[in-house]
């Protein structure tokens, strides 16, 4: 199950799951709200004239979904909306008519050309900036900065792993960092397993960096 990862900065696979217990009970935590709270002002100015293009575009500014979270419990992800407002009718009629397609959504529940998609949803998906109002569920404790990539309920089934329930998912995490768009949904579990071993503030730090280089390379779907 182990998987080998290049990003750097952080700690090798082999890490004890007893090692950072201190971060594990509640460093983690501190961190989210720390940070979240020192980048409000600024989050803000930003996400303000997001929220205006995206109603502009047509209906609310934000989607709101249920994923998986610690525990196997539901929450509702709060994200900018990108989509548009019938998008399950449009990506169900998309799957049918392209065998394709579907044969892609099947294998990493993506498409490399979503036609529910608007014009402003693939410039903030582009940047990532439509995952910033999940900051809030950051502060509710739904979610931390780092951990495993949300789970819509429907997934559960071909999640092939305990980890992810035993986190708390993230904003960002190791599969964003290391394997963006580029593996199968059911290899997200071998992500979580090496993310939960190693779990410590150096990892998390060093994922939080290795994050802003992917957003700068624009390379959200």
């Amino acid at each position: 199950m182990a998987m080998e990862c290049d990003t750097p900065g952080l700690a090798p696979a082999t890490t004890d799951l007893r090692r950072g217990g201190i971060y594990r009970r509640g460093g983690k935590r501190a961190l989210d709200l720390c940070l979240v709270l020192l980048a409000a002002p600024a989050i803000l100015i930003v996400l303000l004239p997001l929220m205006i293009a995206v109603a502009c575009d047509g209906g609310s500014p934000f989607y709101t979904q249920l994923r998986v979270g610690q525990g196997g419990r539901l929450y509702r992800m709060w994200k900018l909306r990108s989509m548009q407002p019938d998008a399950d009718r449009l990506l169900a009629e998309h799957l049918a008519a392209n065998a394709e397609a579907r044969a892609e959504w099947e294998h990493s529940q993506k498409l490399s050309h979503d036609p529910r998609i608007t014009a402003v949803g693939r410039i903030i998906r582009k940047t990532s900036m439509d995952e910033l109002p999940q900051l809030w569920n950051v502060l509710r404790g739904d979610m931390s900065l780092v951990g495993p990539r949300p789970m819509m309920d429907s997934q559960r089934a071909l999640y092939q792993g305990r980890a992810y329930y035993r986190l708390r998912p993230g904003v960002t995490g190791l599969w964003q960092v290391a394997a963006r768009n580029q593996s199968s949904f059911a290899a997200r579990a071998s992500f979580d397993t090496l993310y939960h071993r190693r779990l410590s503030l150096r990892q998390d730090l060093a994922l939080l960096a290795a994050t802003v280089a992917v957003v700068c390379r624009c390379t959200g779907r």
